[in-house]
Parts: structure tokens; sequence; C-alpha cells
């Protein structure tokens, strides 16, 4: 496993980090501890999580993938093994039956982490993410910004920063990041931060991977400008840039489980992922371990969320850490990414 810390801090994390949103629905509380432990043996440290997995959002689950880590936990006595993020939810419908006040004000952050900290149980979190915006922007599947007259979302940066740092006062978060942000927004906390002596954005998770390069936009200058780490979910697509669904959806896998997550499975992603399976069998590598390495290689990634719903899976995901791309094949991706750009932002 190759290491990084956390951007502006000294917590050590694995470049692979584990991502946990099956576990609850797609996964049992069982395989979700071995997941664990597997990834654990093979040097991941490093666990993302949120309030509102497991996924697809349901009252009856929410809160069950932080309840199987804080089950592993218990039973292993291994919290200082391991370095956790999770997120608190963002205003949305989809969410609506976790909170009546949905938000970043004191209340909900307060609430939030109380009940995380209850279902991981810890008395901690390593890195704490504002799942996605408060106010109108550009995320989950949307390109270009569309400004909306009749928001009612008020400039709040600094109130949230506030209460964000309160929990680091009180020791019920050590590092913070956000999810689904913009340039604009990431530069606002970032300022903010700055002239008021308040925490410090450590990393953004948002989507990247070679169906979705949005960010080297707009973002990228940023992270190197301001050291702050990409922390980039969906490097596989949704499992769409293992190739496993070039011949027709699969059964029993997410995209057939839960058909509206078809963002990455648009006529013009479906051909760009004809084209870069074409680049891994040409150079004799698994589409996963191209798609992967990709990500795993970019100098602005702290460290990349793969998932799994099986062992299998898992231990490839994994070990795309020991597979380095060649200038070549960098090249020949860029290509495709400039026949096909972003055809699943």
């Amino acid at each position: 496993m190759k290491y990084t810390t956390l951007p502006n801090t000294d917590i050590k994390v694995s470049k692979i980090c584990l991502g946990s949103m099956t576990w609850g629905q797609q996964n049992t509380e069982t395989e979700g501890h071995e997941q664990i432990d597997y990834a654990l043996d093979k040097g991941v440290n490093f666990i993302d999580t949120a309030e509102m997995y497991s996924i697809p959002a349901d009252p009856e689950t929410q809160g069950s993938t932080e309840k199987v880590i804080g089950t592993w936990i218990k039973k292993t006595g291994k919290r200082e093994e391991i370095v956790i993020a999770s997120k608190i939810a963002g205003p949305s419908e989809m969410v609506s039956h976790i909170r009546p006040d949905l938000g970043f004000h004191k209340e909900a952050l307060n609430d939030a982490i109380h009940k995380s900290l209850k279902r991981l149980q810890t008395d901690y979190i390593d890195l704490y993410q504002l799942h996605w915006p408060e106010r109108n922007a550009n995320f989950f599947g949307t390109l270009g910004y569309e400004h909306k007259e009749d928001e009612e979302w008020i400039d709040n940066f600094r109130e949230v920063l506030e209460g964000l740092n309160e929990l680091v006062k009180q020791g019920k978060i050590r590092e913070i990041g956000l999810s689904n942000e913009t340039p604009y927004g990431l530069m606002r906390f970032l300022e903010e931060s700055r002239k008021h002596d308040l925490p410090r954005v450590s990393t953004v998770q948002n989507p990247y991977n070679l169906l979705n390069r949005k960010d080297e936009i707009g973002l990228t200058e940023i992270f190197h400008r301001e050291n702050v780490g990409l922390y980039p979910y969906s490097p596989l697509g949704m499992g769409t840039l293992s190739g496993k669904h070039l011949g027709g959806i699969k059964e029993n896998t997410r995209l057939s489980l839960f058909p509206q997550y078809k963002r990455y499975s648009n006529e013009r992603a479906v051909k760009a992922t004809r084209l870069y399976k074409q680049l891994a069998d040409k150079h004799g590598i698994s589409l996963t371990h191209l798609a992967l390495a990709f990500v795993n290689q970019q100098p602005f990634v702290t460290s990349n969320i793969i998932g799994a719903t099986s062992i299998e899976q898992l231990d490839e995901n994994i070990k795309s850490i020991d597979v380095e791309l060649s200038a070549e094949i960098l090249a020949e991706i860029n290509e495709i990414h400039e026949a096909v750009p972003n055809p699943a932002p």
C-alpha cells in the first residue's frame, strides 16, 4: 500500500480508501466486517461513510452503514488503526427523513454528529464532510451552473465553519472536508477560514473518473495552489468502468437493482467506455486497473475511494495501487478524453 497525509494535517491515510455505502443493503453486516478486515490486512486504513448511507437513501436503512462500522469497532477494538470519514447530509427531498430541518446550521450539525458517533461507537470522526452544498449549484450530474432567482439561500459560509469549529474544539471531529462542491464554494470556505481563523478544508470528495474529469477545469488549480486534496468517489463510474455492463446491464448489480443510477450509462459514456476497454486490452491490463490507476496517479488526489460488493472485487480494486500507467498510456487516455470529453459529469 502507498500512504499520504490528509492535506495540512499529520493524519496518515492509505492512497486507497474503502467505500462503504453498500453495507446495509447490498451487503450484510458480516460482509461489511469481512471487507474491513480484508482491506486492513492489505494496508488500507481509511474508511468513508455518511449518515445517509446505505444507498439508495431509505428511512428503513438510514445510518445502517455507520452501524456496521460501529459493530466492527466494538468487536475488534481497533478504532485507532483506522481513519474514519463521514458526512452530514445537505437539504434534499431524498433525505427528508433524516431530520426535520436539514442544512448545516449548528442544531443540524450537533444532531448529525451526535447520532453518527453513537452509530459508529466512537468518540470522534477524523474527517467530517458536508455531503453536498445547501445552495443551488451544479452537482449530481449537472455540468453547467444555472442561476435561480428565487433561491432562498443566504451566504452562510462563516456560520457553517463556526459550527464545525465548535465540534473541533469539543474533540468530536479532527478535520473538515467538502463533497460535491464547486470552485466557488471551496474558495469561499477557504476565504472565511483565513479571515476568521476557522477550520480549514482539507479535502473535497467529488466524483472523478475517466468519464467525468470536469473538476480538472476549475478545481485542480485550487487543489494545487491551496493544498487541498481531491478525495474522489465513483472512480469506476458505479461499476461501468469495470467493463462488465458493456454487453448489457448485469443482473444483481447496483445498476440492475437500482436503475435510477444511470449517470454513467448514457450512449456517449458507453462509447467512451468501449474505447477505454480497447486501450486496456491493447496494453494487457484490466479496464478496472486502467481506470483506478489513472485516478491513483493524479497528483491532486489524496485517496481514491473504492467500493465493492464482493471480496474478489475488493481485491482487484486494492491491487490497482501497484499499477503504474506509462506516459504512453496516459497520452492515449487523453486522446479518448478529447474525443469524448466528460460524457458523464
